[in-house]
């Protein structure tokens, strides 16, 4: 193939639009080797079947403590005390990965979350009372963010002064991509461990009708959590809890705005409001690409072979903007049906937070337009700022007039 010239992919530029990007090596190639910040060579999975496949294929590992020797040496460096939040069942496999996640896979059943409707639509109504009088906002500030943070919080049993803190921590997780900026994260994840081992410290003596209590429980039985793994899920869900939603919303808005008729067309018709959702998510891509996996043996993938222990990154965003699945994947349409979009992941790792998030997405989005009907972006698209991270796609900020 003929490399497309090198690209940054943090650079915020190319994450504002980095479909022509991955059109191209989706063209190409079924795999595309490319350096990343930390100096690693990352392979790209961006066909839409090859995304699939990978996600369900138990050969793409998550356990970098499984690869071999030589592999791990090529791991960037991580401090000693920050290694038990690998111990998260994003990072492990079966069947750890199973056993972390039945502890809290009934928290986020469909039926579960639904029960979480009104609070939800409480707090969306109460962010937009605070603002409705002045006329504009950082929407992803004022609105975006403290109501998916508002909600895991509130679930997981975090105290209010402390969700701040919380997603400073959780900003400075998501954004650090080198050994130096792992070096200047240091102090973020010391405080924000020596915090929660204080709360775990707290439900211990003091056990509530919370999340965070019943995972507390759970280690202290021994057989089902460990302490490493206590730690490391309640980070993966408070951080999984929110910062993917956020960015639904935000991202999401900002294209009901670049696209009026689509915005108008939902206004007038509520009922599509599911559908407009789920386009929403294959559109903006709210999740760039998949947490990292390594191929535990030489693996072919479309002609290419991807050597063993080597990093794999799978491109939703790219397979979300297949023409191979998708008819003219470019558009925003919010009557698309099908949909079968990869935003949420396949496989054994599918998000399980998806209900949720998807509920958090209906009530914002709905209840934004049918609060501020005269909603408009308060600057020129080009000077909006894109966080500079590998998995996510989101805004820094988003101002917006009404």
């Amino acid at each position: 193939m003929s490399h497309p010239a090198p690209v940054n992919l943090l650079d915020p530029g190319f994450k504002a639009n980095p479909f022509p990007f991955y059109a191209r090596i989706r063209a190409e190639a079924a795999v595309y080797p490319t350096k990343i910040e930390d100096g690693r060579t990352a392979y790209l999975v961006t066909r839409y079947d090859d995304v699939v496949s990978v996600l369900k294929d138990p050969r793409f590992i998550k356990d970098k403590t499984t690869l071999p020797a030589e592999q791990q040496a090529k791991q960037p460096w991580v401090p000693g005390f920050v290694k038990p939040l690998e111990r998260n069942m994003l990072d492990v496999d079966e069947p750890d990965h199973r056993r972390l996640r039945n502890l809290v896979h009934q928290v986020f059943t469909p039926r579960v979350v639904e029960d979480m409707r009104e609070r939800v639509q409480q707090i969306a109504d109460d962010l937009l009372a605070k603002v409705a009088a002045s006329g504009r906002m950082d929407l992803v500030r004022d609105y975006a963010l403290p109501l998916p943070l508002t909600v895991i919080a509130e679930l997981l049993g975090i105290p209010e002064e402390a969700r701040p803190r919380f997603h400073r921590f959780s900003k400075a997780m998501m954004e650090t991509t080198s050994p130096v900026k792992m070096l200047l994260a240091i102090p973020q994840f010391y405080f924000m461990l020596r915090h929660l081992r204080a709360l775990i410290a707290e439900r211990r003596a003091r056990p509530r009708n919370d999340l965070l209590t019943a995972l507390v429980q759970a280690e202290e039985e021994g057989s089902h959590l460990s302490e490493d793994e206590l730690l490391a899920m309640i980070v993966l869900l408070t951080v999984a809890g929110h910062e993917t939603t956020v960015n639904l919303i935000a991202s999401g808005t900002l294209a009901l705005l670049q696209h009026p008729r689509e915005l108008e067309r939902l206004r007038q018709d509520p009922t599509l409001l599911k559908s407009a959702i789920e386009e929403l998510l294959r559109f903006t891509n709210p999740v760039e690409t998949a947490t990292e996996r390594y191929a535990r043996e030489d693996i072919e993938l479309g002609g290419v072979t991807i050597p063993r222990g080597e990093l794999v990154l799978v491109v939703l965003a790219s397979a979300n903007r297949d023409p191979a699945q998708f008819v003219d994947p470019d558009k925003l349409d919010l009557t698309r049906d099908p949909n079968r979009h990869v935003a949420f992941g396949q496989g054994i790792h599918y998000c399980l937070g998806a209900p949720l998030a998807r509920l958090e997405g209906q009530i914002a989005i709905a209840t934004l337009l049918r609060t501020l009907p005269d909603l408009r972006l308060d600057v020129a698209p080009h000077t909006l700022r894109w966080r500079p991270t590998y998995v996510v796609r989101g805004l820094e900020a988003l101002p917006v007039a009404f």
